[in-house]
């Protein structure tokens, strides 16, 4: 390939795949009603906004690493992201053309070969085990869709082959051709290397347009130009060895999704390593070490455990979470990255799942009573001692538990932080919306429960359509008229029971909007789908009003409830 050349010439005529110890295709799509910029929505904006400049020079695509293999054959080192997506929008533009102009002309077609497909080969191949769906979907358009996808990265692939098809088909042809000779116009500058340690060097130091490198390819990076400096003999094992953990590990982040980050996987597994919940900058750290002694036994040995904890938490976040309460539970809470290293441990340990579950319940008790209470207190450093004591060797939960129920009902200051009497005066008022859902979803299977004669299999917050948090008596905006069959709104309703548990409701996005401030019986008589709703109705039954009285009565169900069992 030429040093400086334009994405036409890049491709034309070569093989260019993306390896598989590399990272699958990451870059996100907009999402129907929101208005946060992506990389492609970037990507398209980008490129329309240089066509309507009429700028003479051509568009940038930046700058793309290969290593050079035989046969035309390049693996792309740096830019798959970019290249990915250029492969993708290029695929949609030819499906546009070709509808819009009924028949492809013959430089068209020629620029088609160039660049997606020419004879069955293809120009652009991505990871491994995304590559039979990319080449049905996006460059054969074969398959209309697939909705069994098993990896993230597969998904994004389809969703920006839908994204850009949606866009596209909206243009007129001479629109089209337009972009078709912008994109393979635009400039691009590449570095071609036969030695892979040149090719890592050049990876860790250089940037790029597009997504920025996360810490763990950057580590990944890093422990493979180690392994050239120092492996000796051993190099090439050692390099296939991290090659293929990297391989399994980026299979992991595409089945967990957006669940969790794949650099806070790679600090919480620094925390198991070294056995310590204050471990914080991984890649510091961990470069200290390459520079020491042993950097060899390190990478073996880390790299063993991180493939590990990716394949923990993907079990954890996949099908454990769809087959155990407990764990849907505490993932249902949200932001539990402080007690994953926890989560790692306990997989890792092999304990029995009725511990596992055990550990979750409780670990989701001091997680959500930090999140009510709001205290900047560090959560961390009270369970650090625990945490270094449960150890292979010594695998018991109980003494985790035995400290949370201590810091739940202490009255010490170093302590007191979470005891019971700052949780009730934390519940006592409004509460976040989010955090408010998952106490009246808990709330409403404890219901469920009391309520079964025959057994209750408990309900998933994902069996709830579009949760919302419904005021029961209605908010209303500045001047509006309050229907009928609410209590006056006072300033001590306003200050105390108009945001409160007890005027709460969990209720479906389509049921929240059907109801709004309409008269409390008619209100009451949509209130049949919950158990929580009925038991509003019982509340109200009498008078078909809805009350201070009725409130505070409800509010102190709900507290009670929340004081036994978190």
């Amino acid at each position: 390939m030429k040093a400086s050349t334009n994405i036409r010439e890049m491709l034309a005529g070569n093989r260019i795949y993306v390896p598989t110890y590399q990272r699958a295709y990451s870059w996100e799509t907009p999402r129907e009603g929101s208005e946060r910029k992506t990389q492609t929505d970037v990507f398209l904006s980008d490129l329309e906004e240089n066509i309507r400049s009429n700028n003479s020079n051509p568009y940038y695509f930046g700058h793309f690493l290969f290593e050079e293999k035989e046969n035309n054959k390049y693996a792309v080192i740096d830019g798959q992201q970019r290249l990915t997506t250029i492969s993708i929008f290029l695929s949609v533009l030819f499906r546009c053309l070709k509808k819009k102009k009924v028949q492809l002309s013959i430089e068209d077609n020629q620029i088609f070969q160039d660049t997606i497909q020419c004879n069955h080969i293809d120009r652009f191949q991505t990871v491994e085990y995304d590559k039979d769906f990319f080449k049905d979907y996006v460059i054969n358009q074969s398959i209309e869709d697939d909705k069994t996808l098993e990896y993230q990265s597969a998904k994004r692939i389809k969703y920006a082959y839908d994204y850009f098809l949606n866009k596209l088909m909206l243009k007129e042809p001479d629109e089209l051709e337009k972009l078709l000779n912008s994109t393979i116009t635009a400039s691009c500058s590449t570095y071609n290397v036969k030695n892979e340690s040149e090719a890592i060097q050049m990876f860790i130091f250089q940037n790029n347009r597009g997504k920025s490198p996360s810490a763990l390819e950057i580590l990944k990076a890093n422990f493979m130009f180690a392994i050239h400096l120092n492996g000796g003999h051993l190099t090439n094992d050692l390099i296939e060895e991290v090659k293929r953990r990297f391989e399994k590990i980026y299979k992991s982040i595409s089945a967990i999704g957006y669940k969790i980050s794949e650099d806070e996987i790679l600090n919480h597994t620094l925390r198991v390593k070294f056995n310590n919940l204050s471990e914080g900058n991984a890649i510091e750290k961990i470069k200290t070490i390459l520079a020491g002694k042993e950097p060899i036994e390190f990478i073996k040995t880390f790299s063993m455990m991180l493939e590990k904890s990716f394949d923990t938490l993907r079990l954890f976040f996949g099908d454990d979470e769809k087959k155990h309460h407990e764990i849907h539970s505490i993932i249902t809470l949200g932001g539990i990255g402080q007690i994953i290293p926890f989560i790692i441990k306990a997989y890792s340990f092999r304990i029995p799942y009725s511990e596992i579950f055990r550990l979750c319940v409780s670990l989701e008790s001091i997680i959500l009573r930090d999140r009510l209470i709001g205290t900047r207190a560090d959560m961390t450093s009270r369970l650090n001692y625990d945490f270094q004591k449960f150890t292979k060797e010594n695998p018991i939960i109980q003494p985790i538990i035995d400290r949370i129920n201590r810091i739940k009902s202490e009255s010490h200051w170093w302590w007191a932080h979470w005891n019971n009497k700052a949780l009730k005066q934390s519940i006592s008022g409004g509460l976040h919306h989010p955090t408010a859902r998952f106490l009246l979803w808990k709330y409403e299977n404890h219901l469920e429960t009391k309520a079964s004669r025959n057994g209750y299999i408990l309900r998933r917050y994902d069996q709830i359509d579009r949760p919302e948090l419904e005021h029961i008596a209605p908010k209303t905006k500045p001047g509006e008229h309050l229907a009928s069959g609410y209590c006056e709104y006072d300033d001590e309703f306003n200050n105390q029971y108009l945001n409160c548990l007890g005027n709460y409701l969990l209720i479906s996005k389509k049921h929240n909007c059907s109801i709004g401030n309409i008269p409390y019986p008619q209100k009451y008589t949509t209130y049949t789908y919950l158990k929580q709703q009925t038991e509003v109705q019982e509340t109200s039954a009498k008078n078909m009003e809805w009350t201070k009285d009725n409130i505070l009565s409800r509010k102190n169900k709900i507290t009670t409830y929340i004081m036994e069992n978190f």
